[in-house]
């Protein structure tokens, strides 16, 4: 059973409220028989909308509820809740299944960015190993000789520290 937390006012209050905030794209239920509190967003994955859609929120299959639906990833796995409440009672029925197509979506989006984070990696590793291998050039040497032509000792001298 999953109930919706209004809490405060009449039944009616709580129940006109529970609607408006369906309405809105939003709204808190809580399954009794696990003490799962969740706040439920009624869109697509794509981001909110500016009217939410039946296919989320549907007051018109019978009139004494309404039927959700809820995509989102709970500890780290995409599901999606779909039930009804009881518009009056407000409780009703709800289950969690995975979702394949937020999964799919999240899966893309992240070996996007694995792939982007490893080219930056290679494209470091191989700037860092160019400038390391490097030849040394003839302009470069002149540095580390003295005015007579002399190398200069210090800048070969190994120091430990």
């Amino acid at each position: 059973a999953v109930v919706s937390t209004q809490s405060t006012g009449s039944p009616e209050e709580r129940s006109q409220r529970f609607i408006n905030d369906c309405k809105e794209g939003h709204t808190c239920v809580a399954f009794l028989n696990t003490g799962v509190n969740l706040m439920l967003q009624f869109y697509p994955p794509s981001g909110p909308t500016d009217k939410v859609t039946k296919e989320y929120v549907d007051f018109d299959k019978d009139p004494s509820k309404v039927v959700l639906k809820s995509r989102f990833i709970m500890n780290g796995v995409c599901v999606q809740l779909k039930g009804w409440i009881d518009l009056k009672r407000l409780d009703g029925v709800a289950r969690l299944e995975f979702d394949y197509d937020l999964a799919d979506q999240e899966d893309r989006i992240v070996r996007a960015r694995l792939r982007e984070y490893e080219e930056r990696q290679m494209k470091n590793e191989f700037s860092i190993a160019g400038t390391q291998l490097m030849p040394i050039q003839s302009n470069q040497l002149s540095s580390s000789t003295g005015p007579e032509g002399s190398r200069n000792h210090h800048a070969h001298r190994y120091h430990p520290y």
